[in-house]
């Protein structure tokens, strides 16, 4: 199990914080994806300990877990949001984060997102293209505004992840290409209703090596004096999140100390204040995904397999990154089998671990999923006709239920027959 999780064995039961894991699911049922709120507000305070020499605002990336509770839990703290559509913006302003805390990304924004964000008063929109840059002056031109922008630049500068989660390569969607940047410029100077208040990159997602930070930084820091020397006073660095969690114990996480030692250096004398999005990294520890099992089977050469209630439709991370969760038995077992954990989707990609030891634990008995607090819940689907999953919140002793689960009523709400 990972040292830097709220979860923890007491007497042979896994607990999440003081609530052991075997009542909530009798409780609420399963799948459930269980929060601890003081894993979140740890590490929050830990992400700002790190660069706290630094004149900086962090900005949660709400894609990560956009659940209302997990998003009061950080904006209480003092917290801004990063958002990519109306729907995260919504989501921020339900939960209590002001317009002023809210910066709003993302490559395709719709003329109606950029109204709604323009409306409620964002920090800034962050620009992808000079047919974006074009389309918010018209927009805030029209509602009688000057729009507050930052330039997302490609760095093109290719992280070390998954080809699915790195962005700051030339050969993806995102950002604005180096080549344009004196266009860009010269359109800024022309624009009556729009505002540059700062520049932003974002290299991708579980960054191990802070060597990447400091290549794209560099180009960012060059950006930043053209623009000083073509007269524009940028208010803002975003240098974007990405900062890693750990999911498998062989590989831990790069402390944050490594990456504050590399770039404080390099941003303070930048006299911009500096936006951090971090997502995974608050997150990814802070949930599990309680799953139970329904069968125990082997077959003609073998191989075990677990096959339980939860599959890709509650965490679809193994299947599309082919990525790596721990799955621990929720009672603890002295002898292990190694088996495939496999879950009951259609799919021969529905699986959370393939040939890994877990403890030896019979039909009806729980495990846990862990490292579900990230891109879990909030990439869950309906697919085989599945109801989502509830969400439960622990703090301490207590713990209260922060997402319902799913009705069949719910599935065809929006169906017109």
């Amino acid at each position: 199990m990972l040292d830097r999780t709220p979860f923890h064995y007491d007497d042979g039961a896994l607990f999440c914080e003081g609530v052991a894991l075997e009542e909530l699911a009798e409780r609420w049922g399963t799948p459930l994806y269980v929060t601890s709120r003081h894993s979140i507000e740890d590490r929050y305070r830990e992400f700002e300990a790190a660069f706290a020499g630094l004149d900086h605002f962090t900005c949660y990336s709400v894609k990560a877990n956009f659940n209302l509770s997990v998003i009061r839990t950080l904006g209480d703290l003092g917290c801004g949001c990063d958002v990519n559509s109306a729907g995260e913006l919504f989501r921020a302003l339900k939960a209590g984060v002001p317009g002023n805390r809210i910066i709003f990304a993302g490559v395709g924004k719709r003329p109606d997102e950029i109204s709604y964000a323009l409306e409620n008063g964002v920090l800034m929109l962050k620009v992808e293209s000079l047919s974006e840059l074009r389309s918010i002056d018209r927009i805030a031109g029209d509602a009688g505004l000057t729009a507050p922008v930052a330039l997302r630049i490609n760095p093109n500068v290719t992280a070390e992840t998954h080809p699915y989660i790195t962005t700051g390569d030339s050969k993806e969607k995102f950002g604005i290409d180096e080549a344009e940047l004196p266009e860009v410029f010269t359109l800024l100077g022309e624009l009556r209703h729009v505002r540059l208040v700062g520049l932003d990159m974002h290299i991708g997602s579980q960054i191990f090596d802070p060597e990447f930070y400091v290549a794209a930084l560099t180009k960012l820091l060059d950006i930043h004096s053209y623009s000083k020397g073509r007269g524009f006073a940028v208010e803002y660095l975003d240098i974007g999140g990405g900062f890693p969690a750990t999911y498998d114990p062989m590989k831990p996480e790069t402390p944050l100390s490594s990456f504050a030692e590399k770039l404080v250096p390099m941003l303070k004398p930048a006299g911009a204040k500096v936006i951090f999005e971090p997502g995974r990294f608050l997150m990814a520890n802070a949930s599990v995904l309680l799953t139970r099992i329904l069968y125990r089977k082997r077959n003609h050469i073998g191989k075990e397999f677990f096959v339980v209630d939860a599959g890709l439709t509650e965490l679809i991370r193994p299947a599309l990154y082919q990525s790596h969760h721990e799955v621990i038995s929720v009672r603890r077992h002295d002898e292990t089998v190694v088996a495939d954990v496999v879950g009951p989707i259609c799919e021969s990609s529905d699986f959370f671990a393939r040939q890994r030891p877990i403890g030896d634990a019979p039909e009806g008995e729980l495990l846990a999923v862990m490292s579900a607090g990230a891109y879990g819940a909030v990439m869950s689907s309906n697919y085989n006709g599945r109801l989502r999953p509830a969400e439960v919140m622990v703090e301490g002793s207590e713990s209260r239920l922060i997402r319902r689960r799913e009705s069949f009523e719910q599935l065809i709400a929006n169906e017109v027959e």
